[in-house]
């Protein structure tokens, strides 16, 4: 595989691609809801992963890799609820604002994994995802912190193993460092294409992929969002 500036050598080498995992103490009932929901929802620790152990039946999966504060997640659980939506995000308060959404709309079809997602992906069968979501992830701007950014070449061999043929990746990011390193490793990976015809295909707001709290925060700042869809060849 070609180098470039920022690419980390052995990135599955790096077990922590994410930042702080509390913030504030929970309130009340956000602590309530951790307490109730987690751990009836919570993707288990060990053993292989799949739509019948998750979900109890086949079904079509998709997986949100840091979701924040979950709107997104939940957004795509509530229009698909035949498909399993999976989610990872160490931040406990992210995850608390999840399953408020989760009980608040009364949605069945999540599972929700508190750590990193490279523990899921290494874990689920091949071809077991139809969709991916990276958006707005922590950009690691400084270059000696690329090797942390999850989109490397050994997190993305990964998602390629796990996405069956045609599944999309779609990934978000209002931060030109990020953008620019994004571009760099994918065009090497030949198990991905990148769908873009034209500017309106990086800006455009589709229907299907609302913007997200860091979207909407970045362009209140002035700042452009990309968005990049690839899909498994």
């Amino acid at each position: 595989m070609a180098s470039f500036p920022g690419a980390a050598s052995d990135p599955l080498s790096i077990r922590r691609l994410y930042g702080r995992r509390q913030g504030p103490a929970l309130k009340p009932n956000a602590r309530r809801l951790v307490d109730e929901w987690l751990p009836r929802l919570a993707i288990p620790s060990e053993g292989p992963l799949s739509a019948v152990r998750l979900f109890g039946d086949e079904r079509p999966l998709a997986l949100e890799i840091g979701f924040g504060k979950g709107e997104h997640l939940a957004f795509q659980a509530a229009r698909r609820p035949d498909w399993g939506f999976l989610g990872a995000e160490p931040y406990l308060n992210g995850v608390a604002g999840l399953l408020a959404r989760i009980e608040a709309a009364g949605l069945a079809n999540l599972r929700i994994h508190r750590g990193d997602a490279l523990e899921v992906l290494e874990r689920l069968a091949p071809g077991s995802l139809v969709a991916v979501y990276l958006l707005h992830p922590d950009p690691w701007p400084k270059a000696r912190h690329a090797k942390r950014r999850f989109i490397n070449p050994g997190p993305v061999k990964l998602l390629a193993r796990a996405m069956a043929p045609g599944a999309e990746l779609r990934i978000a990011t209002d931060h030109p460092v990020f953008l620019r390193h994004t571009l760099a490793v994918m065009q090497h990976e030949p198990d991905f294409a990148w769908t873009a015809e034209g500017p309106e295909d990086w800006r455009e707001v589709p229907a299907d992929w609302p913007d997200t709290r860091f979207a909407l925060k970045a362009r209140r700042l002035g700042h452009d969002v990309w968005r990049l869809l690839y899909r498994r060849r």
